[in-house]
């Protein structure tokens, strides 16, 4: 009898046990899909997003619409990363390296999507869905701040389709691709009292680009306003500034061709400003406050009393500091990282108002969720950029002159060196050894791809100007029409 108990008693024991783990199997069960119904609405969204920005970017792809040579730029830099090798920008000249440029070793992570997609198109949906994850995150965010499913969702609507984001699907892909849902992620945190866990994402942005360690400290910082966290404030501070310090004083001239940093010649007084003259300048410019009312008027100027603004300042400082207008007005990609700042900083605000005795800020606060929804709508369909654009029927198809350029990238074999203007230019670095027209000066290209479509004064010899392009080679045009041509070295 003591045998027959002596076994029983631990058979009771595991059978105890399994009970025990399969209720807390079921408990994790139910919370999993209790927390999946509360994300679907906002992931729904997510999608709806990636999808229109998806069809956004492809559609200006198939048409051959690129503003600038940076898709052919971070194209190569990818297919560099993902053959195993340097990330060598042929487009900006022989040997150059994309880490002298900016240091953006994130767009590594790219390179297995190139093994199965090998084309720019791959960038434009990564970045979509990119921005896309950041639509969701921001939305469930304001859901769990400001109660109600449809207030979340009016906020992840009205950032969606912010005009920031919308200006950088216009410029196609960029690094800041990366920094735009880590952002709304490390606000999310900091607004749900995760005070480790901001920290802990805010790090990854070094990877990002250089002025981004700027941003890590302002997550410091903020860390110290908002939650008195000294030692992890002080601890991201540290570890921002001297990334910053590293990268531009040291990594980034090792691979420069001629060991500088290039930009800082982008400052005023050719790099060498005067401390007054940098603090004062911006306040000067019409165009800087302009850009201001931009960014801050779509929340109501509202983010301006929340805590989470102070990320926004280093990207400010550096842009509107700059001697270079380029960067103070409202076009190409500079605004992206700011949204998920401003957006989720009006959450913080319109939260915090419902504690406020001030019954006039708390109904402009709350009045502010609907507003900014109609307000983004009403930038969409006024500016012709972004999803905005669809609504015009041009953008479907891009017409005979785009079946030319098609035809033109046909006509070169892969494998071969080429020079090209800027529309095909993302196409052929995917395949070929790409340069900027006139780029590949110490040896000449194999082919020549001209698109003189704008051109003010084109030239009405090719061969000529190929061979004025390249001294001492001889050209022969072997494909022509509408306006596009390329040239074959012979």
């Amino acid at each position: 009898m003591a045998e027959t108990r002596e076994t029983a008693i631990p058979t009771q024991r595991r059978e105890q046990s399994r009970r025990l783990a399969a209720r807390a199997a079921e408990a994790v069960r139910a919370v999993d899909v209790d927390r999946l119904r509360e994300l679907a609405p906002h992931l729904a969204l997510a999608a709806v997003f990636l999808i229109g920005f998806s069809l956004d970017a492809l559609l200006r792809y198939q048409r051959f619409g690129a503003p600038s040579w940076d898709l052919g730029i971070f194209t190569e830099e990818v297919k560099g990363y993902a053959h195993f090798g340097a990330p060598i920008l042929s487009i900006k000249g022989p040997g150059f390296n994309a880490l002298g440029d900016h240091w953006s070793p994130i767009v590594a992570l790219l390179a297995p999507l190139w093994w199965l997609w090998p084309s720019s198109a791959m960038l434009l949906v990564v970045q979509a869905g990119l921005f896309a994850w950041s639509v969701g995150v921001v939305s469930d965010t304001a859901e769990r701040l400001l109660g109600g499913r449809s207030k979340g969702l009016l906020i992840g609507v009205a950032y969606g389709l912010s005009w920031g984001l919308q200006r950088a699907l216009d410029f196609e892909f960029h690094e800041i691709a990366f920094a735009v849902p880590l952002l709304a992620v490390i606000g999310r945190q900091l607004l749900l009292g995760r005070w480790d866990r901001a920290a802990w994402w805010a790090m990854p942005l070094v990877l990002v680009k250089e002025d981004l360690g700027l941003t890590v400290t302002a997550v410091g910082v903020v860390l110290m306003v908002m939650a008195r966290r000294w030692a992890a404030g002080a601890v991201l501070v540290l570890f921002g500034f001297g990334c910053m310090a590293l990268t531009m004083g040291a990594l980034i001239p090792h691979f420069n061709p001629q060991h500088q940093y290039d930009y800082w010649s982008k400052l005023p007084d050719g790099g060498h400003p005067r401390l007054w003259h940098l603090l004062l300048a911006p306040f000067t410019r019409w165009t800087v406050w302009k850009t201001c009312g931009w960014l801050f008027g779509i929340v109501g100027f509202l983010a301006l009393r929340s805590p989470l603004v102070l990320l926004a300042l280093p990207t400010l400082a550096w842009r509107f500091g700059s001697a270079n207008p380029m960067f103070w007005g409202t076009d190409w990609h500079y605004s992206a990282t700011l949204m998920p700042i401003l957006f989720l900083a009006l959450v913080d605000v319109v939260a915090r108002a419902r504690r406020s005795r001030r019954p006039l800020l708390k109904g402009f606060a709350e009045g502010m969720v609907p507003a900014s929804a109609a307000i983004a709508v009403a930038c969409t369909v006024s500016l012709p950029v972004g999803l905005g654009g669809l609504a015009d029927p041009g953008v479907w198809s891009g017409g005979p002159h785009a079946a030319a350029l098609r035809a033109a990238v046909a006509a070169v074999p892969q494998g071969v060196r080429v020079e090209s203007t800027t529309g095909p230019l993302s196409r052929l670095a995917a395949r070929d050894d790409a340069y900027w027209l006139g780029g590949s000066k110490p040896v000449p290209p194999d082919y020549l791809v001209i698109d003189t479509a704008g051109w003010n004064g084109g030239p009405s010899d090719l061969p000529a100007y190929g061979a004025a392009l390249h001294p001492g080679a001889r050209y022969a045009v072997v494909f022509d029409r509408d306006q596009v041509s390329v040239l074959r070295r012979q």
